[in-house]
């Protein structure tokens, strides 16, 4: 059959959070795809970024897992599905039984759908533990246990559909959509600044989003190049301008007095944190000039409708979560909650985090963010599964981390990469080799799975269908448009025969992911009202309570979904990171992600396309610094911290600010994440990625330089 016969397949990116629809051409052979646009897609109507248009090329690598594979003697060996499968599960079992159930973790992943996370996480739990993670404990753990406990629900509060008609200033604060969510950025925010609206950026590093708009040099834009760690202090001096100019000027209404009143709490014990906040030294802790930051809080509090984006800048700190409060309180002291055009959004990196978490594939919730501690809750949901749950919450996953070796022996990971994406990488990697056993399930040869006792072939997100939820609660479904490998088996498939060996067939024998899904709206009271027939082409933003219901663009309207009703205000005060610059270590090291690239760049660093825009890892130095250093554009030089070291490529640049050097985490052998903090938020839990003590050492041979490696 020729390729201009078969219909294109239409599916979502399985990329970034931005959800853009694509369609998938096949070929003449399995593993012949190409990507073709999907014109009226809902989101991204048809536009993709550079990911996107490259997306099937990894669908058919020669690097692609094709046979489970057994380790004897530290080596690997072909099996079959049969021996695996028993490995597995008399493991599974021996774990249980030697040490109990609380012995073994699973790893969730970002990279699958809703279905196959919602069965890991329900055999986790029948297993008897609420071990069970994902990566958003890396990402945006701080910033959803802020927003679920101050605003009810850990997701964006507007669509990027109703930011871009009706916002007027942007108030963007450690996120870059230019880079990191390109076609939200170009379709939803830079048509709202073409229209008129207002960017503040809050960053230590100048990105693509700050060029993107194209008006850097108007008084339309403002980039706050703030020192890493300073975030609550900006905030503070913000707040604090605006509470002066109210009691100066009430007229102006920059505090909605009738909001305050009405719909928060809290707002006392703000103006009580504030009191004695002295204004000039906090802009001096920041690295910027106090007018700076004033002229942007005028910005912000006169706006009509002034929203908030916020990410993992903000996130990835020991304060993380105080640091998404204090955006919160922002938001809520001017009322920009609850109409489009406002609020407090995180913009979500992987296709489907924010999915996964919506599904419980976290330790201390259930499907819906039900607290696991929460009896009423717990009873409704075990009522379905016909199984009890365990009623405290589990271990995060840098948690389990921890305890590789001592208390927990044993781990199941689903899609994920630790080895990479865990903060201290190098610790992480000689922990997981404490392990007693360890089953890696993917579509590649991780790092990770090269720890594993057993390795189980998945399909890749072109091979099956599902559903996965886009960054501002869109739930969508991806449609597969074949299997390559013969004996690789989907994600579902493989939860579901392990689930049904080790505890009959009742609780986890599911015909296809839709049949899944059903069970799921059963659990998940924010999914109730969606089924597949009603997600169609163009999906539902949940909450979705009742079937019919379309679904909330924006929330909060009329309250908040807390306790009392009430949004949250709770003043903060600034916690400085963990390592600060010192003697032996004087600079900050800060890292984010880039536009060509994906997290721990398994699949992006196997596309041709995407390598050649940036094959290996580099950190941008500062001209003073680098004159300081002796460091010349384009030399090698080797970055160090308290927990190692790599060898990357030196650009000298002021998109960084002096004192401060930036890098990535994609690449295997020059990681980020060999060098990151693995000091932890004390609630979400999240690692301090965003601040570490660093130093750089020159002159060295470029031949002995390590290079950005295949895996």
């Amino acid at each position: 059959m020729s390729s201009d016969k078969r219909d294109p397949v239409k599916t979502i990116c399985p990329y970034c959070g931005v959800g853009c629809g694509i369609q998938v051409q096949p070929g003449e052979e399995p593993g012949e795809m190409r990507f073709m646009p999907w014109g009226d897609a809902p989101v991204n109507e048809g536009r993709v970024c550079i990911k996107g248009g490259a997306a099937t090329e990894v669908v058919d690598h020669e690097d692609r897992l094709t046979e489970p594979l057994i380790k004897e003697d530290g080596e690997f060996r072909e099996a079959t599905w049969e021996e695996a499968y028993e490995r597995v599960v008399s493991e599974l079992e021996r774990i249980r039984d030697e040490y109990g159930p609380d012995a073994l973790g699973f790893y969730g992943s970002s990279k699958v759908m809703n279905e196959e996370n919602y069965l890991l996480q329900k055999l986790a739990r029948r297993y008897g533990t609420n071990n069970v993670d994902n990566c958003t404990r890396m990402c945006h753990a701080s910033t959803v246990w802020a927003l679920r406990t101050s605003l009810g629900a850990g997701a964006m509060t507007n669509s990027m559909r109703d930011l871009r008609e009706e916002a007027d200033v942007f108030w963007i604060q450690g996120a870059n959509p230019g880079e990191q969510h390109p076609i939200a950025n170009s379709q939803y925010f830079r048509q709202a600044v073409l229209d008129g609206a207002t960017v503040i950026q809050v960053d230590p590093h100048a990105n693509k989003t700050t060029r993107s708009f194209q008006i850097d040099d108007t008084d339309r834009h403002q980039h706050l190049q703030l020192n890493p760690g300073t975030d609550i202090p900006l905030l503070n001096i913000v707040l604090k301008t605006i509470l002066e100019h109210h009691e100066a000027h009430p007229e102006d209404g920059w505090i909605d007095e009738a909001f305050v009143e009405e719909r928060t709490e809290g707002f006392d014990h703000l103006k009580e944190t504030l009191e004695e906040f002295d204004k000039e030294a906090a802009a001096a802790e920041c690295g910027l000039e106090l007018e700076e930051i004033e002229l942007a809080a005028e910005k912000y509090a006169a706006a009509d409708n002034a929203a908030i984006f916020t990410g993992m800048g903000m996130s990835q700190h020991a304060c993380g979560v105080d640091n998404v409060q204090n955006e919160i309180n922002l938001a809520l002291i001017t009322g920009n909650v609850g109409r489009p055009g406002t609020g407090v959004n995180p913009l979500r990196g992987q296709n489907n985090v924010q999915g996964t978490c919506d599904v419980g594939a976290m330790p201390n919730v259930l499907p819906g963010y039900q607290l696991v501690d929460d009896d009423e809750a717990r009873e409704s949901v075990e009522e379905v599964w016909g199984f009890e749950v365990p009623p405290e919450p589990g271990l995060t996953n840098v948690e389990l981390s921890h305890e590789f070796g001592e208390t927990v022996h044993g781990l199941y990971v689903m899609g994920e990469n630790p080895v990479m994406s865990e903060p201290d990488a190098n610790r992480v990697a000689e922990r997981i080799a404490d392990l007693e056993f360890v089953v890696a399930q993917d579509i590649f040869l991780t790092e990770t799975a090269e720890y594993a006792d057993v390795i189980l072939p998945a399909t890749t997100w072109a091979e099956r269908g599902g559903t996965v939820t886009n960054t501002d609660r869109r739930v969508q479904r991806m449609r597969g448009v074949e299997k390559v490998h013969e004996n690789t088996k989907h994600d579902l498939e493989i939860v579901s025969e392990i689930g049904m060996r080790l505890f009959g067939p009742d609780e986890f024998d599911f015909d296809d992911p839709e049949e899944v899904f059903e069970e799921l709206r059963q659990v998940c009271p924010i999914y109730h009202g969606m089924t597949y027939d009603l997600l169609g082409e163009e999906g539902l933003h949940w909450p979705c309570y009742e079937p019919g219901d379309e679904g909330d663009p924006f929330l909060y309207e009329e309250e908040f979904d807390t306790e009392s009703g009430l949004g949250h205000i709770e003043g903060v005060r600034h916690t400085p990171p963990a390592e600060t610059p010192d003697e032996e270590y004087p600079l900050i090291l800060t890292t984010a992600r880039l536009e060509e690239h994906y997290n721990t760049g398994t699949m992006s660093r196997r596309s041709p396309t995407l390598n050649r825009q940036t094959p290996e890892n580099f950190v941008d130095v500062h001209p003073t610094d680098a004159e300081r250093y002796g460091i010349e554009d384009g030399d090698q030089v080797q970055l160090r911290s308290r927990r190692g070291e790599i060898t990357v490529e030196a650009h000298v640049t002021e998109d960084t600010k002096e004192g401060v050097v930036w890098t990535t985490p994609h690449f295997a052998a020059a990681s980020a994440n060999k060098l990151t903090n693995d000091v932890l938020d004390e609630r979400a839990k999240i690692p301090e990625y965003k601040a570490a003590a660093a130093e750089i050492a020159v002159g060295l041979d470029p031949a002995d330089a390590d290079s950005a490696a295949d895996d």
